[in-house]
């Protein structure tokens, strides 16, 4: 059975890397930065950046997106990296304190209960802490969850073909 270091090297994308997402609908696509990794592999954190693009960037010509920028953050799962749906693109500036993982938001439907969830640093796929808090002080935090790759092209498909 390989070990987690021998299963990370197999894996074909790396912490740092950009890559593209292909929108459900006219032949766009949206990047997405990858800023964190699980050790097994199967979970990343991933940054998601708009305006959609009808081709894939170079990395270097992607090095003014920032965390701020992004459209969407969510820890998701790695199908579409592994089988090549979600194209890599390459890796540019590379300063993993600037991509930090972030706090997350989740609310309780029936208690209506506000949580604030953290997750290792190292480890997007470990809860480490989860906090009640009030409503009105997690309003800017990303929601907590774990989205399939087939979801994150809806989401980042809704947010930029709106009006389109």
């Amino acid at each position: 059975m390989p070990t987690s270091k021998e299963r990370q090297k197999k894996l074909p994308y790396n912490e740092g890397d950009w890559f593209a997402v292909p929108l459900r609908k006219g032949r766009r696509y949206a990047v997405g930065r990858i800023a964190r990794v699980a050790p097994h592999g199967r979970i990343v954190l991933g940054y998601f950046f708009g305006p959609s693009l009808k081709r894939f960037p170079k990395a270097e010509a992607l090095a003014e997106y920032l965390p701020k920028d992004a459209i969407l953050v969510a820890r998701c799962g790695d199908l579409g990296l592994i089988n090549g749906q979600w194209k890599v693109i390459g890796s540019s500036s590379w300063r993993r304190n600037q991509w930090k993982m972030p706090k997350f938001k989740r609310s309780e439907s029936i208690s209506g209960a506000t949580f604030v969830v953290r997750y290792a640093d190292g480890d997007p796929s470990r809860e480490v802490s989860e906090k009640k808090v009030e409503p009105s002080s997690v309003a800017v935090l990303a929601e907590n969850g774990l989205w399939g790759s087939g979801a994150v092209e809806i989401r980042l498909t809704k947010l930029l073909m709106s009006g389109r």
